[in-house]
């Protein structure tokens, strides 16, 4: 057995062995977060480059004819809803004619009369209570048969959900969210669907919510809501998108409506919540880019923080936000 002349020998032979060993680990260390770092760098370069190419790119190009590429007119269920309405009136600016769907015949034919004075274009009204029922779809198919249908717009009416334990919910008011809206919605794409096949043009638009696209507490009924259109517009594109049919789920965040007293107000907003006619141009400039988009890019950052977040972070956030 060798003798050892000191301890700090001692203590530097072993430590020159156990750097030895320990070299492998460190290196293989090194690589897994060298690569860790290029994964996250790919990702955040392909990020960016979506967010050009959906919503900066769209609008530095010539204006498309709508009419000509999906038709001529444009159905829409929840017409009452702002973002429905602001994007009703951005395609009857590019020469779209409109047919309006609501329960609310009054309220309905004042955004006709407006839309038809400041565009230019026929605008149709149709009563169309969805909560009485599949009555109201003889009265969707007479109007519609006749016509060049290229666009389907579907929006949840948010007014219609409300905030409260889900427990606590009018059972009325939760009748009129689910027929009024998922119903509405599925029973117009499916009336209106079959002359967009044989045609073998058109898009449709399912409108829901990006600040709920994840459960919510105090927010079941519209959280289910648009996780059922997002995945309804999914479905329908596997099944259509091979017959020319563009199918989009947009999922906006945060916007500024007018109020009732000046409807047809275009100012207000910010750059982080614009004004719903702002977001509305920037949405129509997503059409045939994009099959899933909040159609604005700023919410687009939002939704992709949000998306990030752990469940347990987002719960958190929501109930804080939620009291404030």
């Amino acid at each position: 057995m060798a003798a050892v002349d000191s301890f700090h020998l001692l203590y530097r032979e072993m430590y020159r062995e156990i750097a030895r060993s320990c070299d492998c680990y460190v290196e293989t260390l090194a690589v897994v977060g060298a690569l860790y770092t290029a994964t996250k760098a790919i990702v955040f370069i392909r990020d960016c480059c979506c967010l050009l190419r959906h919503h900066f790119i769209p609008r530095l190009v010539h204006h498309r004819d709508l009419v000509q590429q999906y038709g001529q007119w444009a159905i829409v269920c929840g017409a009452l809803e702002p973002i429905a309405k602001a994007y009703a009136k951005e395609l009857a600016a590019r020469g779209v004619c409109i047919i309006l769907l609501s329960p609310d015949m009054s309220s309905a034919s004042d955004v006709s009369k407006s839309v038809s004075e400041a565009y230019g274009v026929e605008v149709i009204v149709v009563e169309a209570d969805f909560s009485l029922g599949h009555a109201v779809s003889k009265s969707v198919t007479d109007i519609i048969k006749d016509k060049d249908i290229g666009f389907i717009i579907n929006s949840l009416d948010v007014s219609l959900f409300s905030s409260q334990c889900f427990s606590g919910l009018c059972e009325s008011r939760l009748w009129d969210s689910v027929s009024r809206d998922l119903v509405g919605a599925t029973l117009v794409t499916r009336l209106a669907l079959p002359g967009m096949t044989a045609r073998r043009r058109g898009a449709v638009v399912n409108i829901s919510s990006g600040t709920h696209w994840r459960p919510s507490p105090a927010g079941a009924t519209l959280s289910a809501s648009t996780a059922y259109l997002d995945s309804f517009s999914w479905a329908l594109h596997y099944e259509y998108g091979p017959q020319g049919i563009f199918v989009q789920s947009l999922l906006p965040c945060g916007v500024v409506c007018p109020g009732p007293e000046d409807p047809d107000r275009a100012e207000g907003g910010s750059w982080l919540v614009p004004h719903v006619q702002v977001y509305a141009r920037h949405a129509l400039s997503t059409l045939g880019v994009t099959r899933r988009t909040t159609g604005y890019w700023p919410h687009t950052i939002q939704f992709g923080l949000v998306r990030s977040l752990p469940d347990w972070a987002w719960v958190l956030a929501w109930r804080v936000f939620s009291r404030t």
